[in-house]
């Protein structure tokens, strides 16, 4: 047998890919691409929201903004250190994300415009994150699927807690539901376009389906987010902003509108509302914290030295 058809029936057996054991260097490239794309979009994603911890309308709620912060910061932490399991060096990785070559969810390049949208994104953007990364604790590669366990937990808390937050604002004022209700109408189509292109147009499935490295398709996910969601946006007393939406009673399934392929391409290749700012503010906070890793790298010397005297 083979290497290439030992290692596909350790991943067809439901088996664990370890760091040692062999893999094609197909299989090794697609992982640092998803796994650096997915850390990525934990730190930018922190942008955000971070832009409203100032101006929480309340000491509560500042303090839960700033620990999904914080709980994220972690995310990219266990996910970078997933990803160095593969051979590639985070400051490689983070080189990679300046210069544009490598990605991170489109979803962080639209602006934050009101204190509603930190509810959404929580019930939105991290429930089209859990939809998308439970399948992703079956992944084959051993580091990923243990790392996604505890990511999981935790994004299931900020989507509660998101939830939890358009709910008191649609229990205030109309004001105030009206601030949420506007917060949806701009966040509904972006956080579809969260699952990526039509299964048809993505040039990755159905690899990283044989490897087992995605277990369900673009559409499919997409599709149970859609089904999942329409019945918690009817509880809110808010209107999914898509006039083309109804219960197909022979599918068991929501029928939705098409979604704007044009704008999704546009954003994922740079030119969204807020992609430069993304990018800018990561590069920056990058160089203005290289003081905190070059002590961090001469204290642990030290300590190094001091140990083998």
């Amino acid at each position: 047998m083979s290497p290439e058809e030992q290692f596909q029936a350790i991943v067809d057996a439901e088996d664990k890919i370890e760091p040692s054991d062999w893999m094609p260097e197909g299989y090794r490239q697609t992982l640092i691409r998803q796994i650096a794309q997915h850390a990525h979009s934990e730190v930018i994603g922190m942008q955000p929201e971070s832009n409203w911890i100032t101006r929480a309308p309340t000491l509560y709620r500042k303090a839960i903004l700033i620990a999904k912060v914080q709980d994220e910061a972690g995310h990219g932490l266990y996910l970078y250190s997933a990803a160095e399991t593969l051979g590639v060096g985070r400051d490689e990785m983070q080189e990679l994300l300046h210069q544009g070559k490598h990605k991170y969810s489109s979803i962080f390049n639209y602006p934050t415009l009101s204190w509603a949208d930190m509810g959404t994104i929580g019930w939105l953007v991290d429930g089209a994150a859990i939809t998308n990364q439970v399948m992703l604790t079956r992944c084959s590669y051993g580091p990923y699927a243990r790392a996604m366990v505890r990511i999981c937990k935790e994004e299931s808390f900020h989507q509660r807690q998101g939830y939890e937050l358009l709910i008191r604002l649609c229990q205030g004022s109309a004001s105030q539901k009206a601030m949420a209700q506007d917060s949806i109408n701009r966040w509904w189509w972006p956080a579809l376009m969260m699952f990526g292109p039509h299964d048809g147009d993505s040039t990755h499935t159905e690899q990283s389906m044989k490897w087992k490295i995605k277990r369900v398709t673009n559409d499919d996910l997409r599709q149970q987010f859609v089904d999942m969601t329409v019945r918690q946006a009817d509880y809110l007393g808010l209107e999914v902003p898509d006039p083309d939406l109804r219960w197909n009673e022979e599918r068991g399934h929501y029928d939705f509108g098409d979604i704007d392929w044009e704008e999704f391409w546009r954003v994922v290749k740079g030119n969204g509302p807020m992609n430069r700012e993304r990018v800018a503010h990561k590069v920056k906070a990058w160089d203005d914290g290289a003081w905190v890793r070059e002590a961090a790298m001469a204290h642990a010397a030290k300590e190094e030295a001091r140990s083998a005297a």
